[in-house]
């Protein structure tokens, strides 16, 4: 997006910068810190520190320290209470930069890898960083290309953000934890911007589609519920084969 609706590219040539800076900071620790024993490394992993995370924000305004009163223009409200959000805590590091803390997948605390949150009260043209600083991967396809996706209310539809504005590192100031920072200039002040790690696809928007399907009576497609997940949403088994094989087990289930 940025200037333009592809991305923040020239705008963010400072925060680039220091990304790119910070990145070549770390490559040495990270280099010793590899050397480790794989069992250092699942320690390390399962001590993310971030467990204690309940819930997502919401509506959370970042204030600068020391600050009272109502929020100004640029101090960005976070919020991912909403399906398929994910972002457990927000910690305000300078006006351009902000560390990230993802909650862990349900009844998992080892793995910290989805993200979905929104972000509001933007400034035209102001530039930042998000530091998502407790991953729990030690390898990613952000190190091969991938970047996160991001879109807006004037920009309804998901773009892929520069790779060259994405680093991912270990990083010695995170209990070495992995950490994918980006680089992003907001351009409208009106509007709310989301990212994601990747395209979200909801469990709301999967039952719609296989409703859909079931609705048309397919022939070769047979729906059932199989059970129920530890949050009581339903489980689905689908069947798809020839039309006499499905109807012999049609026949089957129903003796």
């Amino acid at each position: 997006m940025g200037t333009t609706s592809a991305s923040p590219s020239s705008s963010c040539c400072v925060a680039v910068a220091t990304l790119a800076e910070r990145r070549l900071l770390c490559n040495g620790m990270e280099r010793k810190m590899e050397e480790n024993t794989v069992r250092d490394v699942e320690t390390e992993s399962e001590a993310g520190g971030e467990d204690a995370l309940v819930g997502n924000v919401n509506k959370l305004t970042v204030n600068p320290p020391g600050f009272s009163g109502n929020p100004r223009k640029g101090h960005l409200v976070f919020d991912a209470c909403f399906e398929s959000g994910n972002l457990g805590r927000v910690d305000y590091i300078s006006e351009f930069e902000f560390d990230l803390f993802i909650r862990p997948d349900t009844c998992n605390p080892r793995f910290r890898v989805w993200f979905n949150f929104t972000v509001e009260n933007v400034r035209e043209t102001q530039r930042v960083i998000f530091n998502v600083v407790n991953f729990s991967k030690t390898k990613s396809l952000y190190r091969d290309g991938m970047s996160p996706v991001v879109k807006s209310t004037s920009r309804p539809k998901w773009q892929r953000l520069p790779a060259k504005n994405v680093y991912y590192y270990r990083c010695p100031d995170h209990r070495r934890n992995y950490v994918m920072s980006f680089a992003f200039c907001f351009d409208r002040e009106d509007d709310v911007y989301q990212f994601a790690y990747c395209y979200p696809y909801t469990y709301s928007r999967l039952q719609h589609y296989l409703a859909g399907l079931e609705r048309r009576n397919l022939p070769y497609l047979q729906r059932e519920q199989l059970g129920l997940s530890v949050q009581q949403r339903r489980l689905d088994l689908l069947t798809i084969t020839n039309t006499g094989r499905l109807r012999s087990l049609v026949h089957r289930n129903e003796t």
